[in-house]
């Protein structure tokens, strides 16, 4: 088992130190921040999930066959970052339904979220073979390295959205290392769009967003020792149409000195001085071709939602 808190503590300790300070959106998901991007996820500005539903429910048989191999045979599909599930158990129960013999792996940082993933799916698909992993997704890619035969990977949710570019890339070639020819990506895209849309998704009438965001800093009160005033602080996001970028922020409301015992260090922060939280990168469906072939890896299939919000696209090596 990682040792997060550890982990935790050196990425606080690094980011606090920079300017602008930064924080990883990866630390977002501990039980509570889980529970609250389940909240997020039904809000009616966030509207990723909902098309990804729909893709899921209108394309599920030719996602389904698009993720299998073309040889048959066993294989495993592998989710990084699988949250309660919802949208994949649309492709589990397709695969079931063709009698595909294969193994369900997801993958997930959050060990509360993981345990009611597993729980729901032996209710609702007593058949399926399940083989979850709790971790993030620097070891569940060394591990997948080391899985036997044929897989499928998904990545769903737009979360490749949250890499800086550069990271972006890096993810990807980590992510087609692993692959055979006969392996497939599953990634899901949030494409460009209306610009207020995006940007409300981000920053909702309810404040839930704004909860998860301030999470973070509940967070290292609870692990790290810190002091953070939540009430010095609040949530802040905007959307750049010019390269497809949401930035989310924590500003800093009072010139303040927060302690953080872990790490045995006190931080100034100035008046409105801002932590960086997330970035959520939007797409053209000609730059996530391009990204692929830098990465490696070329389009098989692209599927969208009637609306052209999202996609998620099937990805293989680029060699056969």
């Amino acid at each position: 088992m990682i040792n997060v808190a550890s982990e935790l503590a050196q990425h606080v300790a690094e980011g606090l130190r920079r300017t602008p300070k930064t924080l990883s959106s990866m630390y977002f998901y501990d039980d509570i921040g889980s529970q609250l991007f389940q909240q997020i996820m039904k809000l009616p500005e966030y509207y990723p999930t909902r098309a990804e539903f729909s893709i899921f429910r209108e394309h599920g048989a030719a996602l389904a066959a698009a993720l299998s191999p073309q040889a048959g045979g066993a294989f495993a599909l592998v989710e990084l970052g699988a949250g309660d599930g919802a949208k994949t158990k649309l492709l589990l129960r397709e695969l079931l339904r063709a009698g595909t013999a294969f193994t369900y792996a997801p993958v997930d940082i959050s060990e509360g979220a993981m345990t009611g993933l597993v729980e729901s799916l032996r209710q609702e698909l007593p058949a399926l073979h399940v083989a979850p992993l709790v971790s993030d997704y620097a070891t569940a890619l060394t591990e997948l390295r080391t899985r036997p035969g044929s897989k499928a990977v998904l990545f769903l949710g737009s979360n490749i959205g949250n890499f800086h570019p550069t990271d972006r890339l890096d993810f990807l070639r980590k992510l087609a290392f692993p692959l055979a020819p006969a392996d497939r990506l599953l990634i899901g895209f949030d494409l460009q769009k209306d610009p207020r849309r995006i940007r409300a998704a981000y920053d909702d009438a309810q404040g839930i967003t704004a909860a998860f965001n301030l999470n973070l800093l509940t967070r290292l009160n609870r692990e790290l020792g810190a002091d953070f005033d939540l009430a010095k602080w609040q949530h802040y996001t905007d959307y750049n149409p010019l390269n497809g970028a949401v930035r989310s922020y924590l500003v800093s409301t009072h010139a303040q000195q927060v302690r953080i015992e872990a790490l045995d260090e006190t931080f100034e922060f100035a008046a409105w001085e801002v932590i960086h939280t997330e970035n959520s990168y939007k797409f053209t469906l000609r730059q996530i071709e391009e990204l692929a072939a830098e990465a490696g890896l070329r389009v098989v299939e692209s599927f969208t939602d009637a609306a052209g919000d999202f996609a998620d696209v099937v990805l293989a090596t680029q060699h056969e």
